[in-house]
């Protein structure tokens, strides 16, 4: 067997209505994934408007990229550097406290490669209280990374990270104990 993409259909999986999705592309092109405005308040205005829950002491630095902000939850003083492509055709959950650094990618959709189809899969990330995704780091769908867990720059993690891991590598493994003082 082979792979036939002119197969692939992806009909079941609905986003958001397509007027929706239009709206949230130019407002995500013109004010978060550009440098135009570098002001975090009004970027966190702008993705409530369009559905995403949002805490108090967010700030979301320039060239950040959000697929749909409707599937998105984020906690209280989370931090989410340049570059950071947050690409959530299923729902994320970053809790309080977490750090995702420059270039991250969050990345919640794949495709089954054992199918002629070549079908769409989407699964939730789930970022808890604590975390810190380095510089470079990818989430891969259907990822819990608990309580504390850091991502060193440039891992991939593909499997659940335990609460105060540190992670390094692709794939990532676990290297250490995060010991917080």
């Amino acid at each position: 067997m082979e792979v036939d993409l002119s197969a692939y259909n992806n009909d079941w999986y609905t986003p958001g209505n397509a007027i929706k999705r239009f709206c949230w592309h130019y407002t995500n092109l013109v004010f978060l994934k550009s440098g135009l405005f570098p002001i975090y308040g009004f970027k966190v205005f702008l993705l409530k408007m369009f559905g995403a829950k949002i805490g108090n002491g967010v700030f979301i630095k320039p060239y950040v990229n959000i697929k749909y902000p409707w599937f998105l939850t984020v906690g209280n003083n989370v931090w989410i550097g340049e570059d950071v492509w947050i690409d959530n055709l299923a729902p994320i959950t970053i809790g309080d406290d977490v750090c995702i650094s420059q270039g991250a990618l969050l990345l919640t959709g794949s495709h089954d490669h054992t199918s002629v189809k070549f079908g769409l899969i989407v699964k939730p990330i789930i970022l808890q209280k604590g975390v810190w995704v380095c510089a470079k780091s990818i989430i891969c769908a259907g990822v819990t990374c608990h309580s504390h867990a850091v991502i060193t720059a440039g891992s991939v993690v593909s499997q659940h990270c335990d609460a105060y891991g540190i992670y390094k590598g692709n794939p990532a493994i676990k290297i250490k104990v995060r010991t917080i003082t």
